[in-house]
């Protein structure tokens, strides 16, 4: 809403400070300025308030607003004085105001940093979280106004409000005067505040996700009046399943005297039925949806499944279309699905809700299952309903304009019916909120992601997204640093979601093979080590073996201390007559449960060929009792050598030395057996992640997608176990670093009016401001000619180097643009006459003179702010064999002593950092600290938008940066950060 021309013409309206938010219930309001137009609406307001309200907001019975009172609350100048109200549907349902006051509490203007706030709420919507939500609106625009507290006063009796204030999280002081509680609260966000708004934002998405997918009543707009078309289809699908609330058909085309269609009541809208609705799926052409969502909008629906084709997929004018849909359904408080959606699926007995176009919805089961794409939606279903598994949710959010990923991952997070969260997606539309509700989710349940649109350099039609700059490679890794499984293709998540669903987490990458094929055995062993397994030799039970022998052999493998998983490979055994015979699967598959179901739990896959009827047998769940999850070693044992367990069959060559594991106490020492919860997280049974296990064992046709899936469980568990004791910022570093400092140079380099695109800093300032966080970059000395060169190099002492600083030459020691260990004047001058005699005059070549460093390994760090992803740390060795191959490592910022430990361990040339060939290991402890250095400085200040040290020469004591690059800029806009508020497409 823009203000009239009589709003105060020096300050603009803020239209940056609208927001939609969502409430404790999960319905949706809108938070905006108030203006000079809403005299009427403001009234309207006061008068649904009660008494009791207005006295606690005025300290005195106040029945009505005066005109002085309603031109005080409407005219602001969005500085000193400033009032925001909440609506649903255009009105009133709350409004905040704070004025600036000096240290008498008079009326005042900046420098002043105080204000007085206060709040009314009407009571039809008080216990909605209204107040909460609009406390973080008010406390941002304050302190982006300047201001850095508020004062109050509250009534004794006002506890909803004392509440209010308390429950904030910020740091607060109070007291009793003159009859009244007066609160002073800081603005300055805490870690306890940041906890308290995720902590609600949270629950609300939870909530408005689960009144999508629980209704007690669901209307379907646009059932056709004959068999077929979409809106028939679904309400047949929703029936069909057995929805356990009402069902309605809705069509504004039946004929008045028509009362039932497929055995529901059918009526011409929404308003005609006469009773609550809590959903509705929209199946009308595009043009007729306005309509429609008005229609559920006024009569108390609360939330849409719009499948309606014909947005943002359809171009500009779609585009348009979408956006405009979503503002109208947020106008009414709904949420949307969709539009351009496939459907939603919640197979909970208590509700039993197929409202999609899936006729055969996979059965009841553990996996949630969220997609954008309707075609990969039905691909997946089909493939889990082929495989036997079974669905909590299911979701294909189509064009995804409001609901998305990220929603159902706050759902699922405390979902007791979901073990394991499977998403494929074609964009994200807040990158570091999905890494953030990723991390947590993956603590305790798994979170299985393919990424599509990998490749193609364009978003999806129909979505919004901010453009990333970096790689798919770097997307990768850091959605593992924050648990995430990631793979490539839909069917490696099917095989990943069925084991994680149906078995327990493995405790180790020890891996036992039985099975009656010694080939397939050796399939299974060779992909195990492609997958950095350690598997034992295959033990082949011969083709005669009997169900028996199998039911033997893997309970002798799982009572094996040395193992930690098992792969049971099979083919049709051969009978006495020498006929081949499978016995249809399922004698196998009787014997391989009962092993498993006898033994200690760890997870079984079961590798088989043509033996019909095995997997289905298989997939037969044997028992709804909850198994016990193994007691594993701790992180340090998941990577050492075991006892007992046989790397390599006689013959084979050995595995390259791996980089050592990242140390600490962190990390865990190698010992005795960790507690359960250590190994996997929260799994006492009271916390998300834990439930019943299916005694389901997944099979699959080809050795490689069994081992995929289980590599995939083992580096998760261990993940798991590394969350369980998270990494942190040495204190030690803030001794060394001056943050105030760093801070006041980088506003003066950028100035008062700083050029939007930034700046590169020269290489004095970048020295300067990289030395003010204890990073000390070697000088460099210009010589544009061979006295001046010989002059730097007696400044600097000898022995020297001479580069070149050219752009298409600089760090390209392989082009010959380098000359090291110049060790007196003569063998300087000489270098210098070779290097412009080979590559061209000295005007070209910028060549410059810098004093040798301690002989060590070549490296590079980097720090870039990526507009979708965030600020990320990059490690990696220097040179073109690097940079060639893509090895170079990632880590979100701000990083850890642990990330940056595995950082340096994570690329593949890593060894050469720990005394490969013979080599001195050289001084990692320096270069992790290098690296939390550059983090914290990017951290602490999102003006540095990015940092490249090159190279970085890591000696067996110390290092040396050589050369080093900084851009500063504006900061970017955060959408992780500030209050809490749904994204604006």
């Amino acid at each position: 809403m823009q203000p009239s021309p009589e709003q105060s013409p020096h300050h603009a309206y803020p239209d940056h400070w609208e927001a939609d938010v969502v409430l404790r219930d999960g319905a949706t309001a809108r938070i905006r300025p108030i203006t000079t137009d809403d005299a009427e609406r403001l009234v309207s307001f006061y008068e649904q308030v009660s008494d009791e309200s207005k006295y606690y907001r005025f300290f005195a019975p106040y029945p009505r607003l005066s005109d002085r009172d309603v031109h005080r609350f409407t005219h602001h100048d969005y500085v000193d004085r400033v009032g925001l109200a909440v609506t649903v549907g255009g009105e009133f349902i709350a409004t905040v105001r704070y004025d600036r006051i000096d240290g008498r509490g008079r009326p005042a203007s900046a420098p002043a940093d105080e204000a007085e706030v206060a709040f009314l709420v009407q009571d039809a919507h008080q216990g909605r979280g209204v107040a909460s939500a609009l406390l973080e609106h008010i406390a941002a625009v304050a302190r982006e106004r300047g201001i850095r507290r508020f004062a109050a006063e509250v009534l004794p009796a006002n506890n909803k409000m004392i509440k209010v204030f308390r429950d904030a999280g910020y740091t607060q002081q109070r007291s009793f005067e003159d009859g009244s509680v007066h609160l002073t609260l800081d603005l300055e966000p805490t870690e306890e505040s940041l906890a308290v708004q995720r902590g609600r934002e949270q629950r609300a998405e939870a909530r408005s996700v689960q009144r999508l997918l629980a209704p007690g009543s669901v209307a379907v707009i646009g059932v056709g009046r004959t068999p077929g078309g979409v809106g028939r289809t679904v309400l047949r699908n929703l029936l069909g399943a057995g929805f356990t609330g009402r069902a309605y058909a809705v069509n504004r085309a039946f004929p008045a005297d028509r009362g039932m269609i497929d055995g529901v009541p059918a009526h011409r809208s929404v308003g005609e039925i006469g009773e609550p609705v809590d959903l509705a799926v929209v199946a009308v052409p595009a043009d007729r949806v306005p309509e429609a969502v008005a229609d559920c909008g006024e009569h108390g629906v609360q939330g849409l499944v719009v499948v309606s084709a014909g947005y943002a997929e359809w171009g500009a004018e779609g585009r348009e279309r979408q956006r405009e849909l979503v503002r109208q359904a947020r106008s009414y408080g709904m949420r949307i699905i969709g539009p351009n959606a496939f459907g939603v699926i919640n197979n909970a007995e208590t509700v039993r809700l197929n409202a999609s176009l899936a006729p055969d919805p996979p059965a009841p089961g553990r996996i949630g299952l969220f997609t954008q794409s309707g075609a990969i939606g039905i691909a997946l279903l089909s493939g889990l309903y082929r495989r036997g598994a079974g669905l909590s949710t299911f979701i294909s959010a189509g064009n995804r304009a409001d609901i998305s990923g990220n929603d159902f991952l706050q759902y699922w997070y405390e979902d007791p019916d979901t073990d394991v969260a499977l998403l494929y997606l074609e964009s994200i539309g807040n990158p570091r909120k999905f890494t953030r509700l990723a991390r947590r989710t993956a603590a305790v349940k798994p979170v299985v992601v393919v990424k599509g649109a990998r490749h193609s350099g364009s978003t999806p039609p129909g979505h919004a997204v901010p453009v990333s700059r970096i790689p798919d490679a770097t997307v990768s890794a850091l959605m593992r640093q924050a648990g995430v499984i990631r793979v490539d293709t839909v069917t490696e998540m099917v095989d990943a979601g069925l084991l994680l669903a149906d078995q327990p987490l493995p405790a180790g990458p020890r891996v036992a093979i039985l099975g009656n094929s010694e080939s397939l055995g050796l399939l299974t062993y060779d992909a195990c080590l492609a997958e950095g397994l350690r598997p034992r030799p295959p033990r082949d039970l011969t083709t005669a073996a009997t169900p028996q022998d199998f039911r033997d052999a893997l309970a002798e493998a799982l009572a094996d201390e040395g193992c930690d998983a098992v792969v049971v490979t099979a083919i049709p055994w051969v009978g006495e007559d020498g006929e081949a015979e499978s016995g249809g699967g399922e004698v196998l598959a009787t014997a391989l449960h009962a092993a498993a179901a006898a033994g200690p739990a760890k997870p079984v896959a079961v590798v088989h060929v043509e033996i019909g009827g095995l997997a289905e047998a298989l997939a037969a769940a044997t028992s709804t009792v909850a198994l016990p999850r193994p007691s594993a070693p701790p992180l340090g044992a998941l990577t050492s050598t075991h006892a007992g367990a046989t790397a390599f069959p006689q013959g084979t060559a050995t595995a390259p030395t791996p980089a050592p594991a990242a140390s600490g106490p962190e990390l865990g020492p190698v010992g005795p057996a960790a507690p359960d919860s250590a190994a996997t997280g929260a799994d006492d049974g009271d916390g998300p992640g834990s439930g019943p296990r299916s005694g389901r064992i997944p099979a699959y046709p080809a050795a490689e997608r069994a081992v995929r899936a289980l590599a995939e469980a083992v580096r998760y568990a261990q993940w798991r176990r590394q969350a369980a004791v998270p990494g942190k910022v040495p204190e030690f570093l803030d001794d060394t670093i001056d943050e105030p400092g760093a801070a006041d140079l980088i506003h003066a380099l950028l100035g008062s009016d700083p050029d939007p695109r930034g700046r590169p800093l020269a290489p004095d300032e970048a020295r300067d401001l990289l030395g003010r966080y204890g990073i000390t970059v070697r000088p460099t000395l210009q010589a544009p000619d061979p006295e001046t060169a010989v002059a730097a190099a007696a400044r600097l002492g000898y022995p020297v180097a001479l580069k070149t600083t050219a752009p298409h030459l600089r760090h390209r020691a392989d082009l010959g643009g380098v000359r090291l260990d110049l060790a007196n004047e003569s063998a300087l001058r000489r270098a210098y006459g070779e290097l412009t005699e080979l590559l061209g005059k000295p005007a070209e070549l910028q060549p410059v003179v810098q004093a040798m460093a301690p002989r060590g390994v070549d490296t590079v760090v980097r720090a870039a702010i990526d507009p979708a992803a965030g600020a990320v740390l990059s490690f990696g060795l220097a040179g073109a064999p690097s940079e060639l191959l893509g090895d170079t490592a990632h880590r979100l910022v701000p990083a850890t002593d642990r990330d940056a430990a595995e950082l340096i361990r994570s690329i593949r040339a890593a060894p050469v950092l720990f005394g490969w060939r013979g080599a001195a290991p050289v001084d990692t402890a320096a270069l992790e600290e290098l690296l939390l250095r550059v983090s914290r400085l990017v951290d602490d200040h999102p003006e540095v938008v990015s940092v490249a040290l090159e190279p970085v020469v890591v000696a067996t004591q110390g290092l040396a940066v050589l050369g080093a690059s900084v851009r500063l800029s504006p900061p970017p806009a955060r959408t992780d950060l500030g209050p809490r508020r749904l994204p604006n497409y």
